[in-house]
């Protein structure tokens, strides 16, 4: 029977197989055939070979060494009048992921695509430029600091609303205010992730339904100074109302997604990827997968994806170290609702977001780091079962020397014999 870590691996193989075949597909002209060769040399299969290094990577670092909390799970003092206010760890980190967020809005870093400056072109000596997408480094680093954040304050400080949730959700809002202007699916995601985390580490369920007002103060404010946001909310109640224009895009993913009916059309022959639905490498190509592969390939997609969820439940459920079980918390539910929001979007149940599917959708940045943040679920597999092996031994051996009999112990009712 496999292990929920070789689950892990099994999935993440299969999702960035499946990528480097629809990518290519995806890419299809009528000036430019798909052969073995050139999928073998496209892009996709590099990222997907740097993606797999990069979780053999995380899946062999010596996370018990690593990790804060695993030798000695008891965090130090925390100031009590200012609680987690006086970290400075968390607002220094926080400071760098915003940092890294502007590098997008410097002239010579930051590339715009589609009228978005999501991407930074990173030039390698010997390669061409490289696009980086900061983003995708913030929604993984957040986990992280998250994680850390909740180890740091202890399960009593993390339930106090004002020393304890409030400067971790107040640095995760800077954060994603920062994310907002350009991704509002991943500022999004962050924060759900971020307050499951919190919720999982102690804090109260009441203390995230107090913030629902301002959450959605907050969400309104950015969808109403942004009149595309506004565009893409009236396109989903009505898309036939601009067909043509807002309406475009889920009109054509979903009759990408019906015309593959039962079997599909079959590997590389949809038709709406020839310039009828955009993004369909990227944001699209759940769309691409329902059109040529039909339901089977809707189906291998669902089943890889509940795979990574089923397993990471596992995983987490068996670790002992709360910061732990909170970046793998973190791992499995940035994967799962991912995956979620981009299909609701593709089926037309969700406004058109700017959200990938992981290990899916072409993206270098996303493969390396979704695949390396899954490497540390293999990691923990591995150590969980280190861990019981070791508990399991050591209480054998305790239980032996507790029945092993004492060599000099003689019976008391038998007299000691005397020397002649």
């Amino acid at each position: 029977m496999l292990k929920p870590g070789q689950v892990v691996a099994l999935c993440v193989l299969g999702l960035l197989c499946l990528g480097v075949v629809m990518v290519n597909s995806s890419l299809m002209d009528v000036t430019r055939s798909v052969t073995v060769e050139s999928v073998l040399t496209s892009r996709s299969t590099i990222y997907a070979g740097l993606a797999v290094a990069a979780m053999i990577l995380t899946a062999r670092l010596p996370l018990l060494r690593l990790a804060p909390g695993v030798s000695d799970p008891r965090p130090e003092a925390v100031d009590e009048q200012w609680g987690g206010w006086t970290l400075k760890p968390l607002w220094i980190a926080a400071g760098v992921i915003i940092c890294c967020l502007l590098l997008v809005y410097i002239p010579g870093f930051g590339r715009n695509v589609n009228g978005a400056n999501r991407w930074l072109s990173v030039p390698i000596p010997g390669v061409r430029e490289v696009s980086v997408q900061p983003s995708e480094i913030a929604k993984w680093g957040m986990i992280g600091l998250v994680a850390w954040y909740c180890w740091r304050m202890g399960s009593t400080r993390i339930g106090n609303l004002w020393k304890g949730v409030a400067p971790g959700l107040g640095a995760v809002a800077i954060v994603c205010a920062v994310i907002v202007k350009e991704d509002l699916g991943t500022a999004v995601l962050i924060v759900l992730v971020a307050a499951t985390m919190f919720m999982a580490a102690g804090a109260k369920i009441w203390h995230f339904a107090s913030a629902i007002p301002l959450g959605a103060a907050a969400f309104a404010a950015a969808v109403i100074t942004s009149p595309y946001r506004l565009e893409r909310i009236r396109s989903f109640l009505d898309p036939y109302q601009d067909p043509q224009g807002k309406g475009y895009h889920m009109i054509q993913s979903m009759q990408a997604v019906a015309s593959g009916e039962g079997p599909g059309r079959g590997l590389g022959n949809g038709l709406n990827k020839f310039g009828y639905l955009p993004e369909t490498e990227t944001d699209f190509i759940f769309a691409n997968i329902c059109e040529e592969l039909g339901i089977p390939g809707a189906l291998l997609v669902a089943v890889l994806y509940a795979g990574i969820v089923w397993a990471g439940i596992s995983i987490v459920s068996r670790q002992k170290p709360l910061i732990l079980k909170l970046v793998g918390l973190g791992v499995m539910t940035t994967v799962g609702l991912q995956a979620v929001i981009n299909i609701a979007v593709v089926t037309g149940m969700a406004p058109t977001k700017g959200i990938a599917l992981p290990l899916l959708s072409s993206g270098g940045t996303g493969w390396i780091l979704t695949a390396a943040s899954l490497g540390l679920l293999i990691n923990m597999d591995r150590n969980a079962e280190r861990l019981g092996t070791a508990s399991r031994s050591s209480s054998r051996a305790a239980g032996e020397t507790s029945r092993a009999p004492v060599a000099d112990e003689s019976p008391a009712d038998e007299p000691t014999p005397v020397a002649a």
